[in-house]
């Protein structure tokens, strides 16, 4: 008689699984809706001019006006949510100050995150997700927005809410990078 032994996952892999979010969970959190998502991400789109693989994380007031945002590229690694929630920490850390001594939240922040392939959720979308909303908690934000941004234009999952352009450049390579971290390469920073 004999056994196919298959070895466990690596620990890591389940943990990395649990920080991601579902389409479903992300629609049930209450995110806010942008009440003008394509002024926002046009104009997210000309400050940063994002390449496949980099985010762009927003800081905007309760009027949807622009307060800080960073862009940086992401390293091809795994998706895993808490390494993204870090990358995202850090760059709001750099642009603004934190709200948590207030009781509410009274800015938004919102993630636009341009990518090659399809415009449906994926894994790294989910851990985007949970790194967003997680990094909101940690520095007093509101969580707002992730939208998706691909050759055939943006999208604002877990809403359902689409348009053609700005989209993604087509076949174009994200810049290089160098050494460790989810955030290697700093593209822009813009702050009022």
């Amino acid at each position: 008689m004999a056994f196919d032994f298959v070895p466990p996952p690596p620990a890591e892999a389940g943990h990395r699984l649990s920080r991601m979010l579902e389409p479903a969970e992300w629609a049930a959190a209450g995110i806010p809706l942008l009440r003008n998502p394509r002024e926002v991400i046009t104009g997210l789109h000309a400050r940063h001019l994002p390449a496949p693989s980099t985010a762009v994380v927003a800081v905007l007031d309760h009027d949807e006006r622009l307060t800080a945002s960073a862009s940086f590229v992401r390293r091809p690694v795994p998706p895993d949510g808490w390494e993204l929630r870090n990358a995202l920490l850090a760059q709001l850390r750099r642009v603004i100050p934190h709200d948590l001594r207030r009781r509410t939240p009274v800015r938004t922040a919102v993630l636009l995150y341009c990518r090659p392939g399809e415009a449906h959720w994926t894994e790294e979308d989910g851990a985007w997700m949970w790194g967003l909303r997680d990094a909101c908690t940690l520095h007093g934000l509101r969580c707002g927005a992730y939208i998706t941004l691909t050759e055939s234009g943006w999208q604002i999952l877990g809403e359902g809410r689409s348009g053609r352009r700005p989209r993604s450049p087509a076949h174009a390579r994200a810049p290089r990078t160098s050494g460790g971290g989810a955030h290697e390469a700093h593209r822009r920073t813009v702050a009022r």
